[in-house]
């Protein structure tokens, strides 16, 4: 393994020796299961035997899940593809060198999907570092200089190089950037909104979103959650240093992204269930720079306000969103679209993937959401991309989570339900 370390980009090997340096004096966590990162932090073996888990590419599933495509409407010249079958495909991350796509889940597993041929279709599907023992990685994202960041419930991650090292087996060269418990309060890990999304921002800091746990969290838990960083977008440097609140009043985003021509900060939140059908909108938000505050509690999404907090006066300069999307459609990752391959109305505009409603008396979603971004860095009006997922007489054959786009232009969505991510390519005139 030595040999292979000289390998690693310089950044990369320094922050897995100052993260080693930095947590090894810290005291010891309460018992948990074995999961090996600490000895994989200092380089050494764990002695796992099982193989990692494998997922077949063929076969009767694969055949169902195309068959299921056929009845996906998008634009003239555009056509969809399936790129790969992964169980629970959420959160998506891309290495820019290989184009091996990472995918968290709301599991314990951590998926490596490789093309090896780049006929834009998987090869492989394989567990990523099989020696741990994750929680809830659902957020996984790529630094420029090639560490893969993953961000479970309670505890983030580094792992340099790791579309190499997962090749080799369960080990892998691995960093605590958070320690297990130091993310949030424990107190507050709970199974609802404890799936977290990242991005590394242009100033080369981790950004993280931190959903609270709560519908509407009650008056007396507010002050300790806002404290936290609960209910907002935090951000540190890429060794867990410097940690700060970016972004308050925020119920649970699981989506963000920078636009790369004024360097600010988008995301979708998931806004209040209970109050009806058509109450409240969900949002994209746009924070232009640190410490905005997005209205929750006080506002349910939108400016509709929640029963709980309609009594309270809220801050004063709220941000309100930019976009508001159809009630309960649940939308969750966003990335903008930087390629080439689109027609030039899609350039540097948004796509967003909307789950679909749980408890809408009529379900709404599950689909691909378009928003143009205008020359003033304002939003336009969203617009339908890809639906068919839900059918007319309401059953999901698929929810889509994640958007983000391979190097050739095309855009992978994730799709947690059916177990899959497909390729959206365009084919027509420009």
């Amino acid at each position: 393994m030595n040999a292979t370390l000289k390998l690693l980009p310089l950044a990369a090997g320094a922050m897995l020796a100052c993260v080693s340096a930095a947590h090894a004096a810290q005291p010891a966590q309460p018992a948990a299961p074995k999961d090996n990162v600490q000895t994989m932090s200092n380089f050494r073996t764990t002695g796992t035997t099982a193989p990692a888990e494998t997922i077949p590419q063929g076969g009767p599933t694969a055949d169902a899940l195309r068959k299921n495509l056929e009845q996906i409407k998008l634009p003239p010249g555009f056509k969809i593809d399936l790129y790969a079958i992964v169980p629970e495909a959420r959160a998506m991350a891309i290495e820019p060198s290989t184009g091996v796509v990472f995918v968290g889940t709301r599991k314990n597993r951590v998926w490596q999907v490789t093309d090896r041929t780049h006929q834009r279709v998987a090869s492989d599907v394989a567990q990523f570092a099989s020696a741990v023992t994750f929680k809830v990685p659902n957020g996984v994202c790529f630094s420029p200089d090639g560490v893969l960041y993953v961000v479970e419930q309670n505890r983030v991650l580094g792992f340099p190089a790791a579309q190499f090292f997962g090749e080799g087996g369960p080990d892998v060269a691995a960093a605590v950037v958070v320690p297990q418990g130091k993310l949030i309060p424990t107190q507050f890990e709970s199974f609802n909104h404890g799936a977290r999304y990242c991005r590394i921002g242009p100033d080369k800091k981790l950004y993280i979103a931190l959903g609270q746990p709560w519908n509407v969290p009650a008056k007396d838990k507010w002050p300790e959650l806002n404290k936290a960083g609960l209910a907002g977008i935090i951000r540190m440097d890429q060794d867990g240093k410097n940690r700060e609140i970016y972004a308050h009043g925020i119920r649970n985003s699981v989506g963000l992204d920078f636009n790369q021509k004024d360097k600010t900060l988008w995301f979708t939140d998931n806004q209040v269930d209970g109050m009806g059908d058509d109450i409240p909108p969900g949002e994209l938000n746009h924070a232009t720079a640190a410490g905005q505050n997005f209205g929750f509690p006080w506002y349910g999404g939108g400016k509709v306000r929640t029963v709980e907090y309609k009594d309270e006066t809220p801050p004063a300069n709220l941000t309100f969103p930019q976009v508001e999307f159809a009630a309960h459609a649940a939308d969750l990752g966003m990335s903008f679209y930087n390629g080439k391959q689109f027609p030039q109305k899609y350039q540097g505009g948004i796509f967003d993937a909307e789950h679909g409603s749980w408890n809408r008396t009529k379900p709404i979603g599950a689909r691909i959401m378009y928003i143009p971004i205008k020359d003033d860095g304002t939003a336009g009006e969203a617009e339908v991309f890809a639906e068919g997922w839900l059918t007319p007489s309401g059953e999901y054959m698929g929810r889509p989570v994640d958007v983000q786009m391979l190097q050739d232009g095309s855009l992978l969505v994730s799709d947690d339900y059916a177990g899959a991510i497909y390729r959206i390519s365009y084919t027509g005139a420009k």
